[in-house]
């Protein structure tokens, strides 16, 4: 089962990384998967995630606090409505860009409802980190 996770993680992760360049693949749920699943696989894996300067703090606050900074959530924000409105202008079918406004509209609904995590605990993370 290790194995499994260990194999899910990496493509979790890689799925990730590559939502970090393509404009509608997102890389939050799939670095949080990463994470979760190398914690049950690799304890190795899941110390240098937690260490990672770009996935570390994302993952920590999601671990401790069950959400977002503020400015983590902004940037979030601003990316998925860059990337729907570029899909929405690019596709032809009109049906298809209704759909894709419902779900940027529910994805944000949900987005929204997740919590900030307080300014102190961001602030506290950053001291302690190496």
């Amino acid at each position: 089962m290790r194995i499994l996770f260990a194999l899910l993680g990496g493509l979790s992760l890689g799925l990730g990384v590559l939502g970090a360049f393509l404009p509608v693949l997102p890389t939050t749920p799939f670095v949080l998967l990463s994470a979760f699943l190398f914690g049950k696989s690799s304890p190795r894996v899941h110390a240098w995630l937690l260490g990672h300067p770009w996935f570390g703090g994302m993952i920590h606050d999601w671990q401790t606090h069950r959400g977002l900074r503020a400015p983590v959530r902004r940037r979030a924000l601003w990316l998925m409505a860059a990337s729907f409105a570029f899909s929405i202008y690019v596709v032809p079918l009109w049906w298809v860009k209704i759909l894709l406004l419902l779900t940027f509209l529910a994805l944000v609904v949900w987005f929204l409802r997740l919590p900030l995590v307080p300014e102190g605990a961001a602030v506290a993370m950053k001291q302690t980190r190496p």
